[in-house]
């Protein structure tokens, strides 16, 4: 039986692994109040474009504007204890001076407008410190960006611990990989990484660019970043993709697509053999790696230079007597 054979070529061969990673963001911000109560005013809609500084929520203030007004008359009230015992420190260095009063009175003035002083400097820093506490019932934005799902409402009461809204800025991400800890020793900055689509379709071409020095206690992997441009910002924050990371080549044999025969479950593929009595079709067990093109790479059962056949493959079996026709793999053509 007339048969067209493709001689087996060496090729550059990609050793690739494929992980399923998660997508994290440097600009994303999750905002959290800095203190509790009960939220007054929402500013903003999700979805909605905002700078720095931008009140995104109020929290009601009306607790903690008490406090503030009740440090204030606390202060107000040491100022004027102040003023008395400066009074009672010069009228007391005026008798000292005459010898009216003893050293001991001069200096028990002294002490109380120290005393006074230093109490008026700590009422100043608690003024300060509401102040400043005051300021944090209005949640304002970190940084530019869109805003994220706001899950609280006017009237729900919030802690340190709730979730307000996410800020989000546009722009590169980082694909979050976990490698098994067993290829650590291959794992380093640099190694070529591709993201494919669910239907293996190559996308954004990338590298490693942080490998982390431990392994996870509870996985037994390593986390290793890789940065991905994101400049029409079709990927998202938190998405799960796919990972492809190339950890080397080598040379070896490809088949093409259409020479494959599967059989439960296995890959098979008929060569001719020429076993000195003629040439025959004998039947082999391969193991196939990536798809190359229209090839498959040949990880076993297939060596450089084997003669495959690409033709009549459903009329043969195993020991059937053939005639080659030489294929020309670069243009399709028989050569006798």
């Amino acid at each position: 039986m007339p048969v067209q054979v493709q001689i087996a070529p060496a090729v550059k061969i990609a050793e690739t692994t494929e992980y399923l990673s998660i997508l994290k963001s440097r600009h994303s911000a999750a905002i959290n109040p800095q203190v509790e109560g009960h939220i007054t005013k929402i500013f903003v809609k999700s979805g909605e474009k905002v700078s720095a500084g931008t009140q995104l929520l109020q929290i009601d203030p009306l607790k903690q504007e008490a406090t503030l007004s009740s440090q204030e008359a606390s202060r107000a009230a040491q100022e004027a204890n102040l003023r008395y015992a400066r009074v009672s420190l010069e009228r007391a260095q005026k008798l000292a001076a005459a010898g009216v009063i003893s050293k001991q009175e001069f200096d028990n003035a002294q002490s109380n407008y120290d005393a006074a002083v230093a109490q008026l400097k700590s009422q100043d820093e608690q003024v300060k410190q509401q102040r400043v506490e005051l300021r944090y019932y209005g949640v304002t934005s970190p940084m530019d960006g869109v805003v994220g799902d706001i899950p609280v409402r006017v009237g729900d009461r919030v802690t340190v611990a709730t979730l307000l809204t996410t800020i989000d800025e546009p722009g590169a991400l980082e694909a979050y990989i976990y490698i098994p800890a067993e290829r650590g020793k291959n794992l380093k900055v640099g190694l070529p990484v591709r993201l494919v689509d669910d239907t293996g379709k190559a996308g954004i071409e990338t590298q490693i660019t942080f490998v982390s020095p431990q392994v996870e206690t509870d996985t037994q992997t390593i986390l290793a970043k890789a940065l991905i441009a994101n400049p029409q910002g079709k990927l998202r924050v938190a998405q799960q993709v796919r990972a492809q990371i190339t950890w080397g080549t080598h040379e070896g044999p490809v088949i093409p697509v259409l020479a494959v025969t599967r059989i439960n479950g296995q890959f098979f593929a008929y060569l001719a053999v020429n076993e000195g009595k003629g040439t025959v079709a004998r039947q082999r067990v391969i193991k196939l790696g990536d798809t190359m093109g229209n090839d498959f790479a040949v990880l076993d059962g297939l060596k450089t230079g084997d003669h495959i056949i690409v033709s009549g493959t459903q009329f043969l079996q195993d020991g059937f007597p053939v005639a080659e026709q030489i294929q020309d793999a670069g243009k399709g053509s028989a050569v006798k």
